[in-house]
Formats: C-alpha cells, sequence, structure tokens
C-alpha cells in the first residue's frame, strides 16, 4: 500500500513538474505572440510570414506591368549571375568579367563581401568578394563603383521604391515627385514599379548589354523567347524585357527558410529561449519593430541616423560632393529630405560585412550601441535631426537581441538561389583571371 502511495505521489510530482516546465516555456511564446500581434498590422503574426519562393501570387508588391511567370524567373536567374553580360565594360580588359552578383553575392547576405561593391574596373573575388584591385589603367572616376554601399536584393519583393533615397519607381513613395525624374530617375516616366525602373537603368549604369554575342552566341534568344512569347520581337531582346526577368528573379530570393519564420509557422523549438527574450526586444522594449516593420523588417519610410558616409571610410569614386549620400534629399531635393535613407531588412545580418548605407559600422553590436545612443556620428547631420530615441538595455538584454537578430533571422542556404551554371559557361559572379583563381573556378 505504502509503495502504491509513493508511485502515485511520484508520478503526480512528475507531472506538476512537467506542467510547470511547460508552463514557464508557454508563458515566454504568449508574451513574444502578444508583443508580435501589438505590431502587426493584422493582429495575428501570419503577417510576418514569408510566402514560399515559387509561390508567385503571393510575392506582394509585384509590378503589374510584370505579371511573374516560372520562364521569367528562370531567365532572371541566369541573367542576374551572367558574367557574359558585361559587354559594355568601359576598357576591354574588363569585358565579360563581372555581373549583377559581383556586388550582390549570395553568401554574404546578397551584398559586396567588402565595404564597397565594384564592378567594372576591378578584379578579383578573395574569400567570398572580400578582395577587388584596381584594374591598371583605370581612373578612379571611371570604376563602376557606388558611393553607397547597395541594399541587398533579399526580400525585395516587400520593398516598392528601390536605392537608399528610394529613387526608382513611378509607384507608392515616388507619387507625387514627379518633378525630381530626371537624369537616372527619367526611368521612372516608363510607369514601371521600383525594381524594374532600376534594372533598365542597371543595364547602362553597371554597362551591360543584350546584344547579338549574348543572344546567340550564348544562347539566351531561346529563353527570352518563352519567357516573353507576347512581346514583339522588335521588342523581345532587350534591357526591358532583361529587366523584368531579373526583378521576377529578384522577387524569389526570401529567407523564409530562417528559424524564426518556422517559429511563426508554429514550431516554437524553432529558436531558443536566448532568442524569444531577444524578439520581445525587438518588439517591445528596443523600439526596432517600430520602422522595421514589414515582414522582413524593412520599411518605405525614410529616416535621418546620422552615420558616415562612404567618403569618410575609404571608398573610391565618391567624396564629400557625392549627391548620393543626401539621401532621399539627393532625389526629390527637398531640404526635409536631406540625409534621410530607407529603413532596410534585417534578415541575414549575420552574413553582412558592413552596415549602413556608407559601410560605418562592421558588426550588429556597433549597430544596436549606436542606435541605442542616437547621436550623429556625421558631421553633416547634428544630433537633434537623428531619428531615434536615446534608449538602455542591460548586457544581458543586448546579447539577447544580437542573438535574435544573428541567428532567429538568419537562413543558412542561400546558395539555393545559385544557378548550376550560366549559359556562356563563364565563370561567375566575376570572370577574371584572379578570380577565377579565387573562387576555383576553371
Amino acid at each position: 500500500m505504502n509503495i502504491r502511495i509513493i508511485l502515485v505521489i511520484g508520478v503526480l510530482v512528475s507531472f506538476v513538474l512537467s506542467c510547470t516546465s511547460d508552463f514557464a516555456i508557454s508563458s515566454l511564446d504568449v508574451q513574444l505572440h502578444e508583443a508580435i500581434k501589438r505590431n502587426s498590422p493584422t493582429q495575428d503574426l501570419d503577417y510576418f510570414i514569408m510566402p514560399q519562393s515559387d509561390d508567385y501570387a503571393s510575392l506582394p508588391n509585384q509590378d503589374p506591368h510584370n505579371p511573374i511567370t516560372k520562364e521569367k524567373v528562370d531567365l532572371g536567374q541566369l541573367l542576374f549571375f551572367e558574367t557574359g553580360l558585361a559587354q559594355d565594360a568601359f576598357r576591354a580588359v574588363c569585358l565579360e568579367t563581372y555581373s549583377c552578383s559581383t556586388c550582390h553575392i549570395p553568401s554574404k547576405g546578397f551584398l559586396p563581401g567588402r565595404m564597397q561593391g565594384i564592378a567594372d574596373g576591378a578584379f578579383g573575388f578573395g574569400d567570398q568578394g572580400s578582395h577587388r584591385s584596381v584594374v591598371a589603367g583605370y581612373d578612379e572616376t571611371e570604376l563602376d563603383a557606388q558611393g553607397n554601399r547597395p541594399l541587398t536584393v533579399m526580400n525585395v519583393t516587400y520593398v516598392t521604391n528601390t536605392l537608399w533615397g528610394g529613387v526608382f519607381g513611378a509607384n507608392d513613395r515616388n507619387i507625387g515627385t514627379e518633378h525630381a525624374w530626371t537624369g537616372l530617375a527619367e526611368v521612372n516616366h516608363t510607369g514601371f514599379a521600383g525594381l524594374e525602373a532600376q534594372n533598365i537603368e542597371g543595364f547602362h549604369l553597371h554597362r551591360l548589354a543584350i546584344n547579338d554575342r549574348v543572344l546567340y552566341d550564348f544562347g539566351y534568344s531561346e529563353l527570352f523567347d518563352n519567357a516573353f512569347p507576347d512581346v514583339a520581337e522588335v521588342e523581345r531582346y532587350t534591357p526591358e524585357t532583361a529587366s523584368f526577368a531579373m526583378g521576377s528573379f529578384l522577387r524569389t530570393i526570401l529567407t523564409n527558410d530562417a528559424p524564426f519564420q518556422d517559429y511563426l509557422s508554429g514550431d516554437e523549438t524553432a529558436i531558443t529561449e536566448s532568442q524569444k527574450k531577444g524578439a520581445v526586444l525587438f518588439f517591445g522594449k528596443a523600439g526596432c519593430a517600430t520602422c522595421h516593420n514589414s515582414p522582413s523588417f524593412s520599411a518605405m519610410n525614410f529616416y535621418t541616423l546620422g552615420t558616415r558616409d562612404m567618403y569618410e571610410s575609404g571608398g573610391l569614386n565618391t567624396s564629400a560632393d557625392d549627391p548620393r549620400i543626401h539621401g532621399r534629399g539627393g532625389f526629390t531635393g527637398e531640404e526635409n529630405d536631406m540625409f534621410k535613407f530607407k529603413v532596410p531588412q534585417l534578415y541575414n545580418l549575420k552574413d553582412y560585412v558592413t552596415f549602413f548605407h556608407g559601410s560605418s559600422k562592421m558588426t550588429i553590436e556597433e549597430v544596436i550601441d549606436f542606435k541605442l545612443a542616437a547621436k550623429s556620428e556625421n558631421p553633416k547631420v547634428s544630433d537633434d535631426q537623428v531619428a531615434l530615441i536615446p534608449r538602455s538595455l542591460t548586457p544581458e538584454e543586448k546579447a539577447n537581441l544580437i542573438d535574435f537578430l544573428t541567428n532567429a533571422l538568419h537562413d543558412p542556404n542561400m546558395n539555393r538561389y545559385l544557378p548550376d551554371s550560366v549559359l556562356s559557361g563563364y565563370c561567375f559572379p566575376n570572370n577574371d583571371a584572379q578570380s577565377k583563381s579565387d573562387i576555383g573556378c576553371n
């Protein structure tokens, strides 16, 4: 009898302890769920769940001029990595040696593997894009080196107007800015959305071309035919159709295999307790979700932060007179927009080499410390212009937030968006001799 009582008591104790443990875990999940819902426009977790990459109908912000099809995506993927598109290099030595992916490397968060991306006018790849050297004979002003660090093309389907200043696109935030549609932005008069408009201008800016060599020597004409059967042949093989194909592909590049995406979909074991605590801070006390509020934690808003510019960190072909450092104001010309930059997405920060438009920070911790301090580091921006509120976190809280940003938001397999090869047979993302040696490509 006593033995039975002891066994029953033992079972009851085990049950109570189990329930207590489950309650402790679930209470944190409940807290996190509530924090997420408070920041969700739909008041549920589903808002932050990304679609599958091949669920084309669910990809948001598509240009109505460019409905996504598998044929466009397949063509766009190849064109994005195709070094054979580099047909208009400034000097012959760089012909067919670089691609869009030169500055958007999948393993580095679809960003350069160094502080500044350089396409035409440079050679070498180093370790995952870490090293590029200026080609002999190129003047610095001849380099295809941008004055701001490029934005990632991951999760770009959540972006309506592209670049840090939202320059491209006749849609969304650029409605009413028609007076500024000159120069690079003249392409907005096509009426296309940001991604399509940027890609068209990008062909000229980055010295790419669709010519007979690309179409017939490499064999891309058939893929254009498959992707654009309803476009007249005289208009079918152009930077415009190529930009539509690339735009279709880029909208499928989603970090939908990140642990936090699994958590949102119902797997409460997908992220750790530390990461859950960091997420609660992200959606609450730390104030991150105030600005980073789309499913990719980007936003089509522009703010002044006062971070340093690329020229201050040693960037090439840029200076204190570079209009690109003015952000939104460099596009609109409005004084109130000066030094305001778009809110970027936050997935796969673990792979980034630098942060902010000027590559002024090297680690996530530096980014957090800068935002907590809410003080300008840019001589052109005063502290009272900074759109941040000073905040404080304990060392443990900061560690949890970093854990969430670093690991819970990290999709580990972005190489799934790489093609096995491109039609030219060339090496990619770069095809110069040094890059081929660095990559191990023959």
